[in-house]
């Protein structure tokens, strides 16, 4: 259904027929995390601005995302992954690949 709320017209999994039904009663503001730390200083593209207030259009209480390190949603951050090369020994990979053909 339709926000009526904070975020008016737009489609919010919170919005029932008795209103919203968040804790607390309505979505809760974006944090600093959200409006800063990408590339140029740019924000997430989730953020959107409603009655001078600006809002995550995917999920109602960003700070609650941001609480684990990095908000699943932001578009403006990435995760940073460590590729590990491990050396793989031959007589080791041919025992396997041994053993696999045999079981089947």
């Amino acid at each position: 259904m339709k926000c009526q709320k904070v975020k008016p017209g737009v489609e919010c999994v919170h919005w029932k027929k008795y209103g919203c039904s968040f804790e607390g009663g309505s979505c809760l503001p974006v944090v600093e995390n959200c409006l800063t730390g990408g590339k140029n200083g740019e924000g997430c593209a989730n953020v959107m601005e409603f009655n001078g207030n600006k809002y995550c259009m995917l999920f109602a209480d960003p700070a609650a995302k941001w609480e684990d390190g990095l908000c699943n949603f932001a578009t403006h951050q990435k995760v940073e992954r460590k590729v590990v090369e491990q050396k793989i020994n031959p007589l080791k990979a041919a025992k396997r690949a041994q053993r696999q053909g045999r079981g089947v």
